[in-house]
């Protein structure tokens, strides 16, 4: 038995771009700053509702309180860049304690959208969730973003309400999970599975 959050996915994206999945820490606070901070203004506008270049620390610091159970995170390397930057998360965070519902959020560094990255992450965020008894997830998204629409319905996800701008959509996990499995295609995505599956079988698929 394997402890989820020891198990690194090795893989790689839609152009070839070697990465490395792995669960996040609360040491990963700068990282995670960095991250922010090298996302375009219009990226970090449509994750965080603003373009602000530097985010409060606070914000930061709710980002990397990650503990496994209420909070669950997923962070992307890029193996083949030098230092080995990170370039995306997927955040998945309990309304209360132990509840069966929570939000989802996701940002990929600009340079790295549309390669399959925030499937990729999304598949191993929802396979820990399952995992932990969490069963259905929030997504709120400014209406003009497109990618992170076109991703949450792939995955089966229903609208909800719409308000200032502002849509809602809800995510069944067991579902979206069906769906990412059924992508074939999507190689990434299927190594994700496969890997955790492999390595932490244990973990969660009795839970599931």
């Amino acid at each position: 038995m394997t402890r989820i959050d020891a198990i690194e996915v090795h893989s790689a994206l839609n152009d070839g771009t070697a990465v490395v999945l792995r669960t996040i820490r609360p040491d990963d606070a700068p990282l995670i700053r960095d991250g922010i901070a090298k996302l375009s203004a219009e990226s970090r506008y449509l994750r965080f509702f603003s373009a602000a270049p530097v985010l409060p620390d606070a914000v930061v610091h709710r980002l990397a309180e990650v503990d496994g159970h209420d909070h669950l995170a997923w962070g992307a390397i890029c193996s083949d860049c030098p230092d080995r930057p990170p370039i995306g998360a997927v955040h998945a965070v309990r309304y209360r304690h132990d509840g069966p519902a929570g939000e989802f959020s996701v940002a990929v560094l600009d340079d790295f959208q549309g390669l399959g990255l925030a499937r990729m992450m999304t598949a191993a965020l929802l396979f820990q969730c399952r995992a932990e008894g969490l069963a259905t997830l929030d997504v709120h998204m400014l209406c003009e973003n497109d990618a992170a629409r076109n991703l949450v319905k792939s995955m089966g996800a229903q609208w909800t309400s719409e308000s200032a701008g502002v849509a809602e959509y809800r995510l069944d996990v067991a579902d979206a999970i069906g769906a990412l499995r059924a992508d074939t295609d999507a190689t990434g995505v299927q190594d994700v599975f496969r890997t955790l599956e492999s390595e932490g079988r244990a973990v969660g698929e009795s839970k599931g």
